[in-house]
């Protein structure tokens, strides 16, 4: 293929962008729910404890297909992988919307149709790892994965108000439908945009390449012969590092606090802080768009200090000091008087946890290299297991000890996870 030698491009950006793209719509789809969630809770006669186990069902499937998305991203590539990924969660999607609120068994339906949705969305953050370790230079790395998982707070950000316009003027199962749709549409772009890697891809000049190519090879020569020789993904390799069970901890961590907000921030603001739906859904993206700009900030921080400062301080001690402050914030965030204040407080709590976002993706790709798919879904098993207990626990304890001990609980686990990462040793890359 003969690549133009003068003009350069930055294709490599363009898909990253449609990775946010993708991220924002995966986040669509799996909060969606918490907003439909008294209109459904009513239907179906749930309750909170009912509702609770819908969203753990979800993340036990999200959390349980990790790995072996991690295989298939990895055999099959990121570009087919997530396309087939994308259309699945979609179907799931138009599954709950078909649902008549008179079928029986209702309860174990969703549960069904829920834990299928998860699974379907296991791709994507395995792929976009693989993505980054293929396309991203290591100097900008920090930025790329801080672009994609902004689309975390994009989505769940827009989810609220956008939602509960269409909830409110035509029911809940009209939002499912727009999400779904939304799913389709950006699976279709990412097919005809992306390639597996850049040497695959067309648009691609000589001078990207190269800058591509350097920036992948910044490897020990040893450890790149390591990664060309091998053809298999190197289990032994993988689970004789000491740092990925500190990472796997650290991220369970983390997805326990994300989804305190993601499954129950928009219900403790209407039951707990006493708004109505229109104040719940506008204090409710306020976490949502401190994810966005802080995971973007977290991003870039990372790679200055990278450049700066080394790996291990643009790696592990930003995410360290961000998951301290994040505790901080929830104690201080549940205990005040002024349910206003309150949205704001903890929704810094949720922008400081998303500086440290960044930092869980590009290790693994720094570590990891050409088994970064692999070895990141081992990692966010560990989130989405930290989800899942979030999703069915906070409420219980919510119940039983009041709301501030579920902030609380949330605080203590960050605290974990920020000594999780002093263990965590991104320059010493995976050998044989």
């Amino acid at each position: 293929m003969t690549r133009d030698l003068g003009r350069g491009t930055r294709i490599r950006f363009l898909l990253a962008f449609w990775l946010f793209v993708l991220s924002a719509v995966s986040f669509l789809d799996r909060t969606n729910i918490s907003i439909a969630g008294l209109q459904i809770s009513h239907e179906y006669g749930l309750g909170n404890q009912r509702l609770g186990w819908i969203f753990s069902a979800f993340l036990v499937g999200y959390a349980g297909f990790q790995v072996p998305a991690g295989i298939l991203v990895a055999r099959f590539g990121p570009r087919l992988v997530l396309s087939l990924g994308v259309l699945w969660w979609g179907i799931a999607t138009a599954l709950t919307a078909s649902l008549p609120g008179a079928a029986p068994h209702a309860l174990a339906l969703l549960l069904v149709i829920r834990f299928a949705l998860g699974a379907g969305e296991s791709v994507i953050y395995p792929a976009a790892s693989q993505f980054v370790a293929r396309w991203i230079p290591q100097k900008e790395r920090g930025f790329v994965n801080g672009l994609i998982f902004a689309g975390v707070g994009a989505g769940s950000g827009l989810t609220p108000p956008l939602l509960s316009v269409i909830i409110a003027g035509h029911g809940w199962r009209a939002a499912f439908w727009f999400s779904a749709v939304c799913g389709w549409a950006a699976a279709i772009v990412w097919w005809l945009l992306a390639r597996d890697s850049p040497e695959q891809h067309p648009s691609v000049s000589a001078r990207e390449l190269c800058t591509i190519e350097q920036g992948r090879s910044s490897r020990a020569s040893g450890d790149q012969q390591f990664a060309t020789q091998t053809r298999a993904t190197v289990w032994r390799a993988i689970f004789v590092r000491k740092d990925l069970g500190a990472l796997v901890v650290g991220y369970f961590s983390f997805g326990y606090v994300a989804w305190v907000f993601f499954s129950w921030f928009f219900l403790y603001m209407a039951q707990v802080r006493g708004f109505d739906l229109k104040s719940s859904a506008r204090y409710t993206m306020l976490p949502f768009l401190c994810m966005t700009a802080f995971c973007l900030v977290g991003g870039i921080l990372s790679d200055y200090l990278v450049r700066t400062r080394g790996l291990r301080v643009g790696r592990c001690y930003l995410a360290s000091g961000a998951l301290i402050m994040t505790a901080v914030f929830l104690v201080v965030g549940s205990q005040v008087h002024s349910p206003r204040l309150a949205a704001m407080v903890l929704a810094g709590g949720a922008g400081a946890l998303y500086l440290s976002q960044s930092s869980f993706w590009s290790v693994s790709a720094d570590i990891a290299g050409d088994h970064a798919g692999v070895f990141s879904s081992f990692i966010n098993t560990g989130g989405q297991l930290g989800g899942a207990l979030t999703a069915s626990l906070t409420p219980w304890i919510g119940k039983h000890f009041g709301w501030t001990f579920s902030f609380g609980t949330a605080a203590f686990l960050a605290l974990i996870g920020a000594l999780c990462w002093l263990i965590v040793r991104p320059e010493r890359p995976l050998t044989g």
